[in-house]
């Protein structure tokens, strides 16, 4: 690739969805000769892919926006945020182009406009993975678009339409090809996993000759045969997730769940358009972990949500202490543009909802705490993230990167980013792990 070709500065915000979307831009504009450059003063333009979920996200990618301007000055938008194109042209007039998530082909066209391509793009040589942002030894595995629930402080519908499922065998065959260039875990994401398939009536498809469901089970005991870690993001807690725990036991899936509960309160979950039987979802973690005695658990709650009594938030910290959840995020309830949401009465004070947040998480913390310290002396399967002269970080099964703990391994430089270890873990605080390495690991 000469220098001479038309260089793309390019700024990525948001969650792993969007981290996939801004992966396939980046591909596209490699495949068609376009040099991807770290600066805003290499760039001939700027690709911002936005986030517009909660208002903190709406204002970090206006003011992503309004940077690229400034240092750059020709600034083509995409993302969630660019289904409010109004909020974007009423701050930035100057916007070359507004597009919303997954709208490949407006992203190109308004690139196209802005810097025609002056190669074959035959010419260009580009993996059969694309171009990732994330570490070689892991990658996200997007197997959805869109959402068929109406959650009422939600509004991904809106922006990212309804779900589409992705063809079971196409999900199957781009995981194959990840792990044989080096993916040693695929964390497997959408916006609800566990109805992966419902749009297209489960259809079969078949991978290494052998019929497979587009269904979030069998796609699973798919991936199972690759040989790499998998882990499961975003499942809603339905019936059919009883289904995962003996490809868990067995090892072809890790023994991790990211389930949003969001709440505890049956009431509370009717207002947010959640399902939820919060005391069948205790008795069937207490299934789950006699099947399968390492599961992890992740969740996300909303504390402070418009009505919220006093009696419902002490529901919401009794439910906590019995689940025994391993990883917790909350967050004090935040109107978000357009939630019907912001219709209901009886809005919590903002004094009052940093207060229950901040009771919430020291809960959680005394939780995580006594549940990492039970690991000391124990031996664990590793993977390595990083190393440098500090030590080595590496995540068990029980860390999700970016979002869960990690494990810091003190005597192993010799170990390097995507090795397996086997580890002895020596101490625990809140979050993570110290460890040494173990003999023979």
């Amino acid at each position: 690739m000469s220098r001479s070709d038309p260089a793309i500065g390019f700024v990525s915000l948001g969650c792993p969805k969007a981290l996939v979307d801004s992966e396939r831009i980046l591909t596209q504009l490699r495949v068609e000769g376009y040099r991807i450059v770290p600066s805003y003063a290499q760039a001939d333009a700027v690709v911002v892919n936005t986030c517009g979920f909660i208002d903190s996200a709406v204002q970090e990618s206006l003011d992503a926006i309004g940077e690229a301007l400034h240092e750059n000055g020709k600034v083509i938008v995409t993302g969630c945020l660019g289904k409010r194109s109004e909020l974007i042209r009423e701050a930035y007039p100057g916007v070359l182009a507004i597009s919303g998530p997954q709208d490949y082909a407006s992203v190109m066209q308004a690139v196209h406009r802005a810097l025609p391509p002056r190669r074959n793009p035959l010419l260009d040589i580009i993996p059969d993975t694309g171009i990732k942002l994330t570490p070689k030894h892991y990658a996200y595995l997007k197997i959805s678009e869109g959402c068929n629930h109406r959650c009422s402080f939600c509004i991904i519908p809106s922006m990212r339409g309804d779900l589409v499922s992705r063809p079971v065998d196409e999900v199957l065959i781009e995981a194959e090809k990840l792990v044989r260039s080096g993916v040693r875990e695929l964390l497997v994401i959408s916006q609800d996993t566990s109805a992966y398939g419902v749009d297209v009536k489960y259809a079969a498809r078949e991978w290494r000759g052998r019929s497979y469901r587009t269904r979030m089970t069998e796609l699973c005991d798919g991936l199972g045969e690759l040989g790499a870690w998998v882990r499961l993001h975003y499942v809603y807690p339905y019936p059919h997730v009883d289904e995962l725990m003996p490809l868990m036991a067995a090892g072809r899936l890790l023994p991790y769940l990211d389930i949003p509960f969001q709440h505890a309160s049956t009431r509370i979950l009717k207002l947010m358009k959640r399902p939820g039987n919060i005391d069948k979802t205790l008795e069937r973690i207490t299934r789950w972990r006699k099947v399968v005695p390492e599961l992890t658990i992740r969740s996300t709650f909303i504390v402070g949500f418009p009505g919220e009594t006093d009696a419902e938030f002490e529901l919401l910290l009794d439910f906590l202490r019995a689940a025994q959840l391993d990883r917790v995020g909350a967050f004090a309830y935040s109107p978000v543009d357009g939630a019907r949401a912001n219709e209901l009465p009886a809005p919590v004070p903002e004094e009052l909802k940093e207060d229950r947040l901040e009771q919430f998480m020291a809960v959680q913390a005394g939780i995580s705490a006594a549940k990492l310290r039970c690991r000391i002396g124990r031996r664990l399967r590793v993977l390595v993230d990083h190393v440098d002269a500090d030590g080595v970080v590496a995540r068990s099964t029980a860390d999700a990167p970016e979002i869960d703990g990690v494990v810091r391994i003190r005597d192993g430089q010799h170990l390097r980013p995507g090795d397996f270890a086997e580890v002895i873990v020596e101490g625990a605080d809140a979050h993570d792990l110290a460890a040494r390495c173990a003999a023979g690991g």
